[in-house]
């Protein structure tokens, strides 16, 4: 379809903002605590009122997105993320700018899913791994242009706004993405598709059950409503997953309970993004809290990281048509060794030094990784299962990131001898990740990828 050349740029450049939004308030964060004298636990919600918002609609947007079509909730989000964007540049306290992130992250949680949706429906199978392909790339771009593009942006101090032009970054971009939206075709998936409104309920409470509890659980001590909140996410999870083969039009096809690349794709995505990003926000962590840098400074430090991931997404696609899922395993096995490698030459200045081309090879690793998983798991889904990937891997996505920034400030903040023991000990949970996401890459059936199968549940023509 002609119409796909038009699909990609527009749908790419919505995902570049929703990653890129991610990953630039957590460089705002201390400018934030100070300038509207924000406690650490509403600076926490800050950060995770995207996320929270973000991942407890994805798969209930999926299936929206069949039902009304793909552009319309492809637009829909687009406005609420920007009308979020906007709202929190101008918000007068915390409570405000908590609230506008929530509208953020409900906007990107609507476009997500149709990302994926239109790509499958409207790009050729001859040219459909290398547009998922460039989707990864995108995704590792956004991540990492986030923390040097907000270091760069606080550092310049525009207008003395301090950390609100960082909100309105993403603004341009999304405007644009709505204005390209005219270009998408009217596609939906086949008729008489319902939604499941309990199976969206039960997803949505136990997706938020999950990550809530998660993003303020450390720094209130772990009450008791947390671990009531993590009891209640396994309750509706497991009543959902339970449930997928009774309910008519279920969220997620039953399928996928019993298709092997689905359930190990997902959990790949889930399990890397457990190190990806809390590395990142490890790093920038340890060196403005421990070391000194300042956001500028931190920013720079990390550069190697974010350049050498854009070579490896461009390198990507050629690589998997050689060697297959074998690039999600050693590209896993590189970043691991980045990892302990980083260990010991965080304390000192001439170690942070050298520290920078080992940062360069694991970001080489980080962007074809990136760029090539989500082509690689797509490319062995077939059937039935293959239409609920698309909203099951950015959820994934999404989940194992607000774990894994958990998990990796509990390693960090753990008792320690010293700051350098401390990341000693947030590395060696990186390695782990990183390790385990190695291993779960050798269950995907290691071949060379080509150009996915059309499927048999085409788009169609919305009226």
């Amino acid at each position: 379809m002609s119409g796909g050349r038009l699909v990609l740029p527009v749908v790419l450049s919505a995902t570049f903002v929703q990653l890129l939004n991610v990953t630039v308030a957590q460089v705002a964060a201390p400018a934030i605590q100070a300038g509207l004298g924000a406690g650490p636990s509403a600076v926490q919600l800050v950060l995770a009122g995207y996320t929270l918002t973000y991942a407890c609609l994805l798969i209930p947007a999926a299936r929206l997105g069949d039902r009304y079509g793909y552009r319309r909730l492809f637009v829909i989000g687009t406005v609420v993320f920007t009308a979020g964007s906007v709202a929190a540049a101008c918000a007068p306290d915390v409570a405000s700018l908590i609230t506008a992130r929530l509208v953020q992250g409900a906007g990107s949680g609507l476009v997500a899913p149709q990302v994926l949706s239109l790509i499958r429906a409207t790009i050729p199978a001859t040219r459909r791994p290398r547009a998922l392909g460039l989707y990864g790339a995108t995704m590792a771009v956004a991540s990492l242009a986030g923390p040097l593009i907000g270091g760069l942006v606080l550092g310049a101090d525009l207008l003395g706004l301090g950390w609100r032009p960082l909100m309105l970054l993403t603004v341009p971009v999304a405007l644009a993405s709505l204005a390209g939206a005219t270009a998408l075709p009217r596609l939906r998936g086949a008729g008489g598709i319902r939604v499941d409104r309990l199976g969206a309920l039960l997803v949505t409470v136990g997706a938020g059950a999950l990550v809530l509890p998660l993003a303020l659980g450390r720094e209130a001590g772990w009450p008791w409503w947390t671990w009531a909140g993590f009891a209640v996410a396994v309750a509706a999870l497991g009543s959902f997953a339970w449930s997928l083969p009774h309910r008519p039009d279920p969220l997620v096809h039953p399928a996928v309970l019993h298709d092997r690349p689905a359930r190990t794709g997902t959990l790949l995505v889930f399990v890397f993004n457990m190190g990806v990003p809390s590395f990142t926000y490890l790093l920038f962590l340890h060196l403005q809290s421990a070391v000194g840098y300042s956001a500028l400074s931190a920013a720079l430090t990390s550069a190697p990281f974010a350049a050498a991931a854009a070579a490896g997404s461009r390198a990507a696609p050629a690589l998997t048509r050689r060697h297959g899922t074998a690039v999600l395993t050693v590209a896993s096995l590189v970043l691991a060794g980045m990892c302990l490698a980083l260990a010991p030459l965080a304390g000192s200045a001439a170690g942070r030094q050298a520290a920078l081309p080992v940062l360069a090879v694991g970001g080489a690793a980080f962007g074809a990784f990136t760029a090539s998983v989500f082509a690689l798991v797509l490319a062995e889904v077939h059937g039935p299962a293959a239409g609920s990937v698309s909203g099951l891997l950015p959820t994934a996505q999404q989940l194992g990131g607000s774990i894994g920034v958990t998990a990796a400030g509990l390693a960090y903040y753990a008792p320690a001898a010293d700051a350098g023991a401390a990341f000693r000990h947030a590395m060696l949970y990186q390695v782990a990740a990183f390790v385990l996401t190695a291993l779960i890459s050798l269950r995907l059936r290691n071949r060379v990828a080509g150009p996915a199968p059309e499927q048999p549940r085409a788009g169609r023509l919305s009226r």
